[in-house]
């Protein structure tokens, strides 16, 4: 880091440049076409669109461009290989953007809305985590919760991985999943583990009241023995086949389909 006499009144070079607070303010850098797209048209507050340089005008970043335009962002073009470097060589698609932090949402806010709420039980994986996302999205979701402790966030490479998606969701941490789950079951809600076991009944026959909290649990672990008895029922994804098990991703997206589909049929759009 630079240090000469303009860091300090009086001219005098700042003996701990360290403590220099960096101008630029707190938050994400975004990246890949979808993502960016999502997050120009979502909550955060945005800074600027960064494009590198050669990148082929094609419509999707005239849309970029016209939708930076549209809510005042910066366009900056700079060398693809800074663009590399500054997305840690991410694939970003020749595009990014300087954004806020992504805005969680309160839990209490949560219960405002019925619908189906996805808690994830201490989730790890970026990618899983996306795809989950975008599911929930698809779905029409309610809202999503996640503990603060042992859990991924809503970082950018989650944001990718989710095609912007989670940028129209709502998204709640809390410091205790089990307290969570009550407190939903106290609002109205039912609370169902998805996961394999003996006391677990097959998702497509079940029984399923609602509205429902549906709660995921982590790639290998599933859903942890102190949550699980938090919840009304569990429910697991019959498999036909040679391998054991589906990854948290495609099992929550099972799920959450066949939430919609009974939804669906409940409100007479369905066959």
């Amino acid at each position: 880091m630079r240090t000469d006499r303009r860091d300090r009144p009086g001219g005098k070079p700042d003996p701990n440049p360290s403590r220099r607070v960096d101008p630029r303010p707190a938050g994400d850098l975004l990246y890949g076409r979808n993502a960016v797209a999502e997050a120009l048209g979502g909550r955060r507050r945005n800074r600027v669109l960064l494009l590198a340089e050669g990148v082929k005008e094609d419509d999707r970043i005239r849309r970029l461009t016209d939708l930076a335009a549209k809510n005042g962002v910066a366009v900056l073009r700079l060398p693809r290989g800074d663009l590399d470097r500054r997305t840690a060589f991410a694939n970003h698609q020749g595009v990014a953007l300087e954004s806020s932090a992504f805005p969680y949402t309160p839990f209490e806010e949560l219960t405002s809305t019925p619908g189906t709420i996805l808690l994830l039980d201490h989730l790890q994986d970026p990618q899983n985590f996306g795809t989950l996302l975008r599911a929930a999205e698809a779905t029409g979701v309610a809202g999503v919760v996640l503990p603060r402790d042992r859990s991924v966030d809503v970082t950018p490479a989650v944001v990718n991985a989710s095609s912007g998606a989670v940028e129209h969701l709502r998204v709640a941490r809390v410091p205790n999943l089990m307290r969570a789950i009550e407190d939903l079951k106290s609002a109205g809600w039912w609370a169902a583990a998805l996961d394999v076991g003996h006391d677990a009944v097959d998702l497509f026959r079940a029984q399923i009241p609602t509205p429902l909290a549906l709660v995921v649990g982590a790639e290998g672990a599933g859903v942890t023995q102190n949550v699980r008895r938090h919840c009304d029922l569990v429910v697991s994804i019959p498999m036909v086949g040679r391998v054991a098990s589906l990854n948290a991703a495609t099992a929550g997206a099972i799920a959450l389909y066949e939430l919609l589909r009974r939804a669906q049929i409940q409100d007479g759009q369905g066959d």
